[in-house]
């Protein structure tokens, strides 16, 4: 559920569309996620070692106190200004849930000897958050309907509330490593100030650094960990052009409360290629390349089709992209051996924010000589790129499907 309650949020499927109204340009709108994205990005790394060092379950409610401030800045300042502002929020927001969440749930199933489950739990939370989406996309209509963009942020303000009362419910898992790593760690003990070569009486800022510095010292040196964390990260930081979805429904002259509809067929998509998760999670790096390529493919046919049929195909690649997704991220968890692990799966997020920068970037710079739909179509190209980079360089998995 608290996972969940992130996405349940009305304003995802016509936040684009606002921006618009309001006046901004499709590059202002590109920009803006670019503004979005180089947040996370700075504070993506910071925010693991701070998970790593402190509760991450005070973390997490913090995080959705900073998610609704940012929905509440563009109420009350409809501006590109405003509008800026409560991206950074909500990037640092995402920031401090990122590598936080994982974490704290891959942990808690080890604790609990149950880590060979965590990308089929780690799919139905994604799954679940994807039905939230749809739930929130298709509201979006009715609520537009009887009272406007405000009336869907407000609703949207009071959802990430809903998100922070849940995370107080969620337990504190012990941090510990999967299993005995480079830094001699005993996988049995929780993690104190000892096993990081740290006196008793060390700081939060010693304890912060120690992490920071054994985190990075992982995804930098570990083969398995910098290969899983280059190719994963590219594959998501690629599916950052799902932001102009909507903008894809408006250029073929879809009105707005059916774009909302049209999204939610991706959305659908998404959340079955998610909750599919724990069945294919010990597929070959061979077929996950292969669906991939699928994925890309019929995403970048589908944005140039009709929209009520080529949603269907946008649907059923984005289905298979998150599929693959998932599955990468729990072979990033199962070959992180160290004590930091939020810190390296911050790691991932900053690498998959670089990725991010980059689409949204090119939407900005080619907003008056291409449309979205093009553009999209041609993000296809290095998706296939990357579905060669998954057949050689992804592990196989530790854990059989379950």
């Amino acid at each position: 559920m608290y996972f969940a309650s992130r996405d349940l949020v009305p304003l995802y499927s016509i936040y684009a569309l606002l921006f618009s109204d309001r006046g901004l340009s499709l590059a202002q709108v590109s920009w803006l996620f670019v503004i979005w994205s180089l947040t996370a990005f700075v504070f993506e790394v910071p925010s693991g070692a701070w998970a790593d060092a402190v509760d991450r379950r005070t973390l997490l409610v913090l995080s959705a106190g900073v998610y609704a401030l940012a929905f509440s800045c563009w109420m009350v300042v409809p501006t590109f200004s405003g509008f800026a502002t409560g991206f950074v929020l909500w990037g640092l927001s995402s920031a401090m849930m990122s590598g936080t969440f994982e974490s704290l749930l891959y942990d808690e199933l080890d604790d609990l000897g149950a880590a060979s489950h965590f990308a089929q739990l780690y799919g139905w939370c994604q799954s679940t958050a994807m039905v939230a989406n749809l739930v929130g996309s298709v509201a979006a209509a009715p609520l537009f309907a009887v009272g406007g963009y405000a009336l869907v942020g407000w609703t949207s303000v009071a959802m990430a509330g809903v998100q922070g009362l849940l995370a107080v419910s969620l337990p504190v898992a012990p941090r510990r490593p999967e299993r005995a790593g480079e830094d001699g760690v005993d996988a049995t003990e929780d993690v104190d100030n000892a096993d990081l070569g740290l006196p008793a009486s060390a700081t939060f800022i010693d304890r912060y650094v120690s992490m920071l510095r054994v985190g990075l010292r992982e995804a930098v040196t570990s083969v398995d960990v910098r290969r899983v964390v280059i190719v994963s990260s590219v594959l998501v930081g690629l599916t950052a052009y799902d932001e102009y979805f909507a903008l894809v429904g408006t250029h073929h002259g879809v009105p707005t409360a059916q774009v909302a509809v049209l999204v939610g067929v991706a959305v659908v998509g998404q959340a079955i290629g998610t909750v599919l998760a724990g069945r294919t999670v010990g597929m070959t790096a061979t077929t996950m390349g292969w669906a991939v390529a699928a994925g890309g493919t019929l995403i970048s046919a589908g944005v140039l089709m009709n929209p009520w049929v080529g949603f269907v195909a946008i649907g059923a690649g984005y289905g298979l992209l998150n599929n693959a997704m998932i599955v990468s991220e729990a072979r990033l968890q199962e070959s992180i051996v160290g004590v930091a692990r939020a810190t390296v799966t911050s790691v991932h997020g900053v690498a998959t924010e670089v990725v991010a920068l980059a689409v949204y970037a090119l939407f900005a710079l080619t907003a008056s000589t291409l449309s979205v739909p093009t553009v999209m179509a041609l993000l296809g190209l290095p998706v296939l790129v990357v579905a060669v980079g998954v057949r050689r360089w992804m592990p196989p998995a530790r854990y059989p499907s379950t």
